[in-house]
């Protein structure tokens, strides 16, 4: 299969989003949710650097399960703040959130 440039043909995940992810039509609302959060964590980071915090995002956010990521409160936020497993920024966290 020919891969786009960006493709670090060293990582797994990588690999394994271009070739089963990336360009694919998506009409799923908790996968659309799901890659809200990500690419929100994303901005000002590497593509790498949320892929290998994916598991734990899918944790953190329920599942990716927007209706419960709606109910989340200030308390949650302070909860999500020092879990080391996702990206700890108070703003991203908060706009995927409110």
């Amino acid at each position: 299969m020919k891969r786009c440039e960006w493709v670090k043909t060293s990582n797994k995940e990588y690999i394994n989003y271009h070739d089963k992810e990336w360009g694919i039509k998506v009409h799923n609302d908790k996968k659309l949710f799901e890659m809200l959060i990500l690419e929100g964590a994303q901005a000002g980071l590497s593509w790498a650097t949320i892929l290998k915090k994916r598991k734990n995002y899918k944790k953190a956010f329920n599942n990716f399960n927007p209706k419960k990521v709606a109910k989340y409160d200030d308390k949650k936020i302070e909860e999500l703040l020092k879990n080391k497993g996702i990206v700890r920024n108070k703003l991203k966290i908060k706009s995927t959130i409110q």
